[in-house]
Order: C-alpha cells, then sequence, then structure tokens
C-alpha cells in the first residue's frame, strides 16, 4: 500500500512519548495535545487510536516473521533457514519452542498495548466534545480492537487475563475459559451493531460491521460453535457486496489491495524503517535471484534479499491438483543473477511468491496489505460448519465450488465423499491451498485435530498434546505470581 494512502490515519503519534517528558519543561504547553488535555480532544483520541490500530495489526513489527510464521512453521507447509532467524524458527519447525522466545513474546506484547490504548480511550470519550452517534461509532472501534486482540491472545495462549480498564489490579490470573469467550463474543457483537457498513468507516483501515462479524466468524469457526459459525457466515454474505476477486495470481499484489474479497487487513505501506510494511518478499526470494519468469517477476535494484529465507516444502506444492492456478505463485524454478536458470523442486526450496513484490518498494518495506479475512474464508467457514452439522450436503459443496472455480478446478460433485469425516479432510486440503502464507494453518489443523498427529507424522518426534497452545513469555510469568503457565512448559 502507498504512504499517501494510508498516512490520513496512521501517522501514529506515540501515547507513551505524549506521557514520559514530565519534568523536563517548566514552561506552560499550550498545544491542545498537551499531557494534560490531550484525550479531551478529537485531535488525542485519534493519535492514541491510530496507535491502537496499528498494534492491533502487528504492523509495528516486521509481520511477516512473527505473525504469519509462528501459524506456518509448525505445520505441513512453511520452514526458515539461514540467518539469526534459524535458531527460533527451527523452535517451531520441531515443536521445541520456550516461553523465553522473541517470537511468543512478541504475539503476546502487541496485543496488549492495545488493550491498554482501548481501556484508555473507553475512559475518556466522555470528555470529547463530539455528537452521541460519534462517540458510538468511537466506542464500538475501541470495543472491536480490544475484542479481536484478546482473540489472538486467546487462540495463542488460551484463557489471559482480562484487563478492561486502566485502573484494575496490576497483577491480574488468568480469566476462565468460559469468561474469554463470552468477553470476546459479547464485544464483538456489540461493536458490529454500532460500527459503520463497509465503506462508510471514517477511513479505510478503520473498523466496519463486515469486519467485527468476520472475527465471530472465525472466533465461532475455530471454537467449533458451528450453527454460530454457520448463521453468521450467511449474514455476511446476503447483507454486504463482498465477492471473489476473478484472479487469485495477482489477488495479493499492491495495485488490487483494495478489492471486493477484503474483508479485513493489515494495511502496509512501504516505508524506510520497515514499521508499517509487509517484508514477506525479502524472506522469500531464492539466492542470487534476478527473475521468476513464470510470474513476470524481476528483482529491481531497489528490493532486499534477506539470507533467511522462507522455504515450502515439496508435499504441500505436490498436493495441489493439476491445474491450480493457486499454485502458480509458489515459485520452482527462477533465473539467477548469472543467467542460469536454477530449480527449486527436489529439496523442499519452493517459494511463495503470494505476496508480488511491490514496484515502489523501499529495501525490505513493501506495501502489500495483508489480509486477515477474506470472503473466501468465509465461503469454506460456512461449508465446514455446515458438514459439520449435516455432513456433505450440496449446499457446502457448492460453496467449495466458488473456490475452485476461481482456481480453475472443477467442482466437486454430490456423492464424492462418503461422509463428513471425508469431506472434512478435504476441506483441510482446500484451505491449505487457499490460505498458505496468510497464517491460518496453524488454527485450521488444531479445529480438525491434526495437528499433532501432522507433525508426529512429519518426524517431530518432540510434538505433544500441550503444544497446541504456546506457553505465556517467560517475562510475564516472572511479573505477575498469580498466572499459571500453560500444561507442559
Amino acid at each position: 500500500m502507498k504512504l499517501s494512502k494510508y498516512i490520513g490515519f496512521f501517522s501514529v503519534a506515540g501515547l507513551m512519548a505524549l506521557q514520559s517528558c514530565s519534568g523536563f519543561l517548566d514552561e506552560e504547553v499550550y498545544s491542545q495535545l498537551a499531557p494534560d488535555n490531550y484525550l479531551n480532544t478529537r485531535e488525542g483520541i485519534e493519535s492514541v487510536l491510530a496507535d491502537a490500530y496499528a498494534r492491533a495489526a502487528n504492523m509495528n513489527t516486521n509481520n511477516s516473521i512473527y505473525v504469519i510464521a509462528p501459524q506456518e512453521w509448525p505445520t505441513d507447509i512453511l520452514y526458515q533457514s539461514g540467518d539469526n532467524v534459524e535458531r527460533d524458527a527451527r523452535n517451531f519447525i520441531n515443536f521445541t519452542w520456550d516461553p523465553t522466545i522473541d517470537f511468543i513474546g512478541n504475539n503476546w506484547d502487541a496485543p496488549y498495548q492495545t488493550i491498554r490504548n482501548t481501556n484508555i480511550l473507553l475512559e475518556n470519550i466522555d470528555n470529547v466534545s463530539i455528537s452521541e452517534s460519534e462517540k458510538a461509532i468511537y466506542i464500538a472501534e475501541f470495543r472491536f480492537l480490544r475484542a479481536i486482540s484478546y482473540h489472538k491472545l486467546y487462540f495463542m495462549f488460551g484463557p489471559v487475563p482480562l484487563r478492561v480498564s486502566t485502573t484494575g489490579e496490576l497483577q491480574l490470573a488468568r480469566a476462565s475459559d468460559e469468561e474469554m469467550r463470552t468477553f470476546i463474543e459479547t464485544e464483538l457483537l456489540g461493536a458490529a451493531a454500532d460500527l459503520p457498513s463497509p465503506g462508510e468507516e471514517a477511513a479505510y483501515g478503520r473498523a466496519h460491521k463486515a469486519a467485527a462479524m468476520g472475527y465471530l466468524c472465525k472466533f465461532y469457526l475455530n471454537t467449533r460453535q458451528w450453527q454460530k459459525c454457520a448463521d453468521i457466515a450467511a449474514n455476511i454474505m446476503s447483507q454486504f457486496s463482498y465477492s471473489l476477486f476473478a484472479n487469485y495470481e495477482t489477488l495479493f499484489s499492491v495495485a488490487n489491495e483494495r478489492n471486493g474479497e477484503y474483508i479485513w487487513v493489515r494495511p502496509a505501506f512501504a516505508s524506510s524503517d520497515r514499521a508499517t510494511a509487509n517484508s514477506w518478499m525479502n524472506t522469500a526470494f531464492p539466492d542470487n535471484f534476478a527473475e521468476a519468469p513464470s510470474l513476470g517477476v524481476r528483482y529491481l535494484p531497489t528490493y532486499v534479499n534477506w539470507p533467511n529465507e522462507f522455504r515450502i516444502y515439496d508435499s504441500f506444492y505436490n498436493s495441489f491438483e493439476e491445474g491450480d492456478k493457486r499454485r502458480n505463485l509458489l515459485v520452482t524454478s527462477y533465473i539467477n543473477s548469472s543467467g542460469q536458470t536454477v530449480s527449486l523442486l527436489g529439496n523442499d526450496n519452493i517459494r511463495s511468491f503470494k505476496y508480488l513484490p511491490d514496484p515502489g518498494a523501499l529495501g525490505a518495506s513493501h506495501g502489500n496489505d495483508i489480509p486477515e479475512i477474506r470472503y473466501a474464508d468465509i465461503l469454506l467457514s460456512r461449508a465446514e460448519a455446515l458438514n459439520e452439522l449435516n455432513g456433505p450436503t450440496q449446499e457446502a459443496l457448492d460453496l467449495i465450488n466458488q473456490v475452485r472455480t476461481r482456481a480453475a478446478l472443477d467442482g466437486i460433485a454430490f456423492g464424492a465423499f462418503s461422509d463428513k469425516a471425508a469431506l472434512r479432510d478435504h476441506i483441510l486440503a482446500e484451505r491449505g491451498w487457499e490460505f498458505y502464507s496468510e497464517g491460518h494453518r496453524r488454527m485450521d489443523l488444531i479445529r480438525m485435530d491434526k495437528f499433532i498427529s501432522g507433525a508426529i507424522a512429519r518426524g517431530k518426534t518432540s510434538a505433544t498434546a500441550h503444544h497446541v497452545l504456546f506457553p505465556i513469555p517467560q517475562a510475564v510469568m516472572d511479573s505477575d505470581p498469580l498466572l499459571v503457565q500453560n500444561e507442559g512448559y
């Protein structure tokens, strides 16, 4: 995403910076964003809200490594080697991670920073002179951001401390599973009621009804609340005008990022410090990459090719049906800087070019928005929920076939699957082909009880049942004696 598209909302003024200069100046401060009054103004609220959005999207860090990779390294799709990232990556790949790993800590810190900001905003919004209708939308945005932060924490760590104000105890025990689920569901339902419809939000990247409903759909799916999942997916399909983008191969390019399939994204733009960038391609370029003729991609002098490299397993590539256009974004050969054609097949060295390089990239910073919820996910979520409720039905197959048709595949016929389990296995495969490099695979495997058994089948002998959750970071455990660590850690 280009900087000019997004800077209107995401020029973030750091909350902590506003709070950290006490005592250095004796002069009276007249700015309406002064520490004593900035939360009494629309500008002050917007500055803190912008920071909350950035942290909720994990766009204040290296998003491709810290967010997507931990959801795919322990699966049958992705592994990594090279550079100093390899040490931590191998812990995820081999199921030997522990509470001290930075990748785990980052996925705890960013959501709780958003939660902190939204609690501050909820407690101060009544001080701002705005209409009641505007206030209701702001409150819905705050609740949405807080809810999706807890949503992410829950599926990483299980129930965590529920901090719903800035005045609570510094040390706090974990919520119960029921409390956690109820809070996430209630907050998303409340936010959806007051958020604007898609296209009516204040700026691109701001919350809207479909985003809240999309997260509810994913929440119900991953907590196996099948009827609720099927119902809200149907509501999204009927209430809004989303559709599948015609060309999967260019869906994720910068040129097409604002499309009718993206329901909620992590917005990105190229920046000199990578703070809000998509960094995927820097880890996907193979050694001495010059050109991928199959995709028309050429290496530009403005790009960076990192020594830590994300690699796709041959077995995943070979699982695709012949002619599946989604496989075309997996590069199996390239031309290097010496003009030689190099094959990547045969040694688990295939590369995902899903986020086609941004022609306007600044070094390691590319501007491709990263989708978190796509319309294809809603279709396949409803299909899965219907199958779990009723077994194979024509409606479930029709939903799957919409996605397959876009991939240039024949539709699957009624009667092709003998029972619920057979169609479930196909949906898992279909989701892998559709959503690789988007960070969904870990939860898909866990939901379908294939995460641990699949790892063991791949030779990961350290994988045990407790690995369906990550450990609470050690620094957090050390700071709060009321916390109980997840089993096995």
